[in-house]
């Protein structure tokens, strides 16, 4: 190896260094100063899953905050009701069905927002499924569909919504994976590997948005681990610390989600307090970590 090849490289390792430690101080600094949030006034925010659970409470806080939210789900009968709440508010919503399983439905929804009530400022993904049991008694059908829901339809969403966000350098994506996105729980095999697909999509997104040639900085991602929330999904949980790991309610939880969206955090977990436990359980024993986080 010459010299200069040498010198090139340990000057490369150490700006490198000062980059990522700059990066860990300015990371810090935001957790004990928190950004103000930012106006959500005047966007259009359109949210998948609107129905019900957080899906209905996010819309309801959003258009509190002055947004104008579309609502979509493919039940159009509870999502009607969600959307006369916010509208018996003197507030803006707009309802759309849609199988958002299905790219064709998917890039046709975003045509008709688009021309109906404008362009989409903020995409909360939110809608999804979870099978709750062994894997081997899990069934093709239901495995198949919430592969649909908790994969692919994150990708068609970004497809659909990312272009206008390009076009004005402006806009955030808030995707829902989970706990499960970052470490296995039992009975929730195919699941746990969906949301693990949540957070390889949002990560991989930001690394093309940070790489592309123009300055695409005004489009913020936001991914979102909660634990467990209130929504039926989860039937009687056993948990071990029960104040540290709480059952949330979808109230509380669109709150938080809400709160990251606008002080612009790339990660939050609900309840907030678990993401930076799971970070420290990479230094755990497996046996050790387990005893923690999963009851017996």
């Amino acid at each position: 190896m010459e010299v200069q090849e040498f010198l090139n490289i340990c000057l490369e390792f150490i700006w490198t260094l000062i980059k990522v430690n700059y990066e860990i101080i300015k990371a810090m600094i935001r957790t004990i100063v928190p950004p103000e949030p930012k106006s959500v006034k005047g966007d259009i925010v359109l949210i998948s899953g609107t129905g019900h659970g957080i899906g209905k409470e996010m819309a309801i806080r959003f258009a509190a905050l002055g947004a104008t939210v579309v609502c979509v789900d493919i039940n159009d009968t509870s999502n009607e009701e969600t959307v006369k709440m916010i509208q018996a508010r003197k507030q803006k919503a707009f309802k759309y069905r849609c199988d958002v399983t299905e790219r064709s439905a998917v890039m046709h929804l975003a045509e008709r927002v688009r021309k109906e009530v404008g362009d989409v400022a903020v995409l909360v993904n939110n809608a999804g499924m979870m099978p709750c049991n062994p894997v081997l008694q899990q069934t093709e059908q239901e495995i198949t569909l919430m592969n649909k829901l908790n994969i692919n339809a994150n990708i068609w969403m970004i497809q659909a919504f990312l272009p206008v966000m390009v076009q004005r350098n402006y806009g955030h994506i808030v995707a829902m994976s989970s706990m499960a996105g970052l470490q296995g729980i039992k009975n929730l095999v195919p699941y746990c590997g969906s949301k693990y697909a949540v957070k390889g999509i949002m990560d991989s997104l930001a690394v093309e948005l940070r790489s592309d040639p123009r300055d695409l900085s005004g489009i913020k991602l936001t991914t979102i681990f909660p634990y467990i929330i209130n929504t039926g999904l989860c039937k009687k949980p056993r948990i071990r610390f029960k104040n540290l790991m709480k059952v949330v309610e979808p109230g509380e939880a669109a709150d938080i989600i809400i709160n990251a969206m606008r002080r612009e955090y790339t990660e939050i977990s609900i309840p907030q307090d678990l993401h930076y436990l799971n970070r420290c359980s990479v230094f755990y024993w497996a046996r050790a970590r387990d005893f923690v986080r999963v009851p017996n």
